[in-house]
C-alpha cells in the first residue's frame, strides 16, 4: 500500500495515529491543569517504564494539552549535554515571548525579569529582550546567584504568578529524567514541594526508566510522597490489537483476524514494537487488507529493524568486557539477573564489576531495580544480545 498514507510511526515520542491504553494517565493529567487553574495544587506526576512503551510520547502529550491552553510550559530532556539550567532557559523562551506583549500585566513583567536573568546565569552574553523594556519594573530578576535550587525556586514563583495573572499556570515537563545530577534532582524535588505547600500555579511531570523512583527517593526522602507515579508498560492484548487495526481504519485499510495476532504475538504488545511492524507490514500489503502473509514479513523486516538501529546502536556502544556482561546477564532474559549470578558465570567476584555495572547503568543499557539485581532497559535485549555471534 501507500507508504505516504502509512499511519504508523515508529521513532523516538512520535505520536501515533492511535493513543491507547494511556487514558488514566491523560486523565490525570487534564484534571491537575483543572485544579491549578482552579486555584487548587495537584501532585506531580512520574512516568516510569522500559524503553518503548511510550513515556515520551505520553510526556509529548502532556506538553501539547497544556500548550493548546495556553499555559507556561516547557519540555525538555535530561542527558543530551546541557545542564538543566541551560535546557530549561531555552525551553521557556519561546512561550514568554509569545506572551510578551506592552500591556503586560506586573507579574508578567516580573516574570519575564525573572527569566532573563535565570539566561543570564548560564550565558552572560545571552541577548534576549522579549521585545520590552523591562528596566523600570518592579521586582523580578534574582534567578542568576548560581545556586540553581535557589535560581529555579525564583524562576518558578515568578513564571507561576505570571501564569496565574494570566489564567493558566506553569508546567515543567522533564524527559530521561533518571539521567539529572543528584543536585538538579534535589532541586527539582525541593521547587516542586514548595510549590505544592505553597499553592503555586505550577506543576511538575517527569519521565524515565524504572529506577526513577529510587533515585528520586534518594534525591529527597519524602519523593514518595510529593510525587503521584506511573508504571507505563507494554500494551494488553486486546489494547495492542487497537494500536494496530485503529490507524488502518483510518486510512479505509483493515487488518485480517490472523495478521493481527501474528504481530501482537511478535511484539509483545510493546507500542514502539507495534509501530514498527505495522509500518512494515503494511509497506508490504497490496491493500486493502493486511493478510496474515504480509504480517510474516512485515514481523521479519520489523525485526531486522530493530536488530539493525534500536538493539544495534546500544549492543554497540558497549565495550567487549560490558558486551560480556551483558551476554552473562542474557542468559536470564529480560526478567533481570542477580549480580552474583552474573559474576559467577564470568569466574570473578561481584566487587569486581562495580565499574562495569556502573559504565552499563550510565550509558543506560542496564538499570537496578533492586539491590543486588540488574535488569535491560530495552524489552528483548535478551534475545538479541543471544543472536550475536561470540567475538
Amino acid at each position: 500500500m501507500d507508504p505516504v498514507l502509512n499511519p504508523y510511526a515508529p521513532g523516538a515520542g512520535r505520536l501515533p495515529a492511535a493513543l491507547v491504553g494511556r487514558d488514566s494517565q491523560l486523565d490525570r493529567w487534564r484534571i491537575a491543569l483543572d485544579r491549578i487553574e482552579a486555584g487548587r495544587t495537584a501532585q506531580p506526576l512520574v512516568l516510569y517504564g522500559l524503553r518503548g512503551v511510550g513515556k515520551t510520547v505520553l510526556l509529548t502529550r502532556f506538553f501539547s494539552i497544556a500548550r493548546d491552553r495556553n499555559w507556561i510550559v516547557a519540555q525538555v530532556e535530561a542527558g543530551t549535554g546541557k545542564s538543566l539550567r541551560e535546557a530549561l532557559g531555552e525551553a521557556l523562551h519561546a512561550p514568554l515571548a509569545d506572551l510578551a506583549r506592552p500591556s503586560a500585566g506586573k507579574r508578567l513583567l516580573k516574570g519575564l525579569k525573572t527569566a532573563l536573568s535565570f539566561k543570564a546565569s548560564y550565558d552572560t552574553g545571552g541577548t534576549w529582550t522579549f521585545g520590552l523594556d523591562l528596566t523600570e519594573s518592579a521586582g523580578g530578576g534574582g534567578a542568576d546567584t548560581g545556586m540553581f535550587e535557589t535560581d529555579l525556586h525564583k524562576l518558578a514563583l515568578d513564571l507561576s504568578e505570571a501564569a496565574e495573572e494570566e489564567g493558566v499556570g506553569l508546567a515543567i515537563l522533564i524527559d530521561e529524567a533518571q539521567d539529572l545530577t543528584p543536585e538538579e534532582l534535589a532541586a527539582v524535588c525541593s521547587v516542586a514541594h514548595i510549590a505544592g505547600q505553597r499553592g503555586w500555579a505550577c506543576t511538575f511531570a517527569l519521565a524515565g526508566l524504572p529506577s526513577l523512583p529510587r533515585v528520586l527517593a534518594e534525591a529527597k526522602s519524602y519523593a514518595e510522597r510529593l510525587f503521584v507515579f506511573e508504571r507505563i508498560e507494554q500494551l494488553d492484548q486486546t489494547l495492542a490489537r487497537k494500536a494496530l487495526v485503529k490507524p488502518a481504519e483510518l486510512e479505509s485499510a483493515r487488518w485480517d483476524d490472523d495478521a493481527v495476532t501474528l504481530i501482537v504475538q511478535e511484539t509483545s504488545g510493546y507500542p514502539y514494537f507495534l509501530q514498527q511492524f505495522g509500518q512494515e507490514t503494511w509497506n508490504e500489503a497490496i491493500g486493502p487488507e493486511l493478510t496474515l502473509s504480509d504480517a510474516r514479513v512485515g514481523a521479519a523486516r520489523g525485526r531486522a529493524a530493530l536488530d539493525s538501529g534500536f538493539f544495534r546502536a546500544r549492543w554497540d556502544r558497549a565495550t567487549r568486557a560490558e558486551q560480556r556482561y551483558l551476554r552473562a546477564m542474557a542468559d536470564d532474559g529480560d526478567t533481570g539477573s542477580a549480580s552474583g549470578d552474573v559474576a559467577a558465570r564470568l569466574g570473578r567476584s561481584v566487587n569486581s564489576f562495580g565499574p562495569v555495572r556502573a559504565n552499563l547503568i550510565a550509558k543506560g543499557l542496564i538499570f537496578a531495580p533492586e539491590h543486588g539485581v540488574v535488569a535491560f532497559t530495552v524489552p528483548g535485549m535478551a534475545d538479541f544480545i543471544q543472536r550475536q555471534p561470540d567475538p
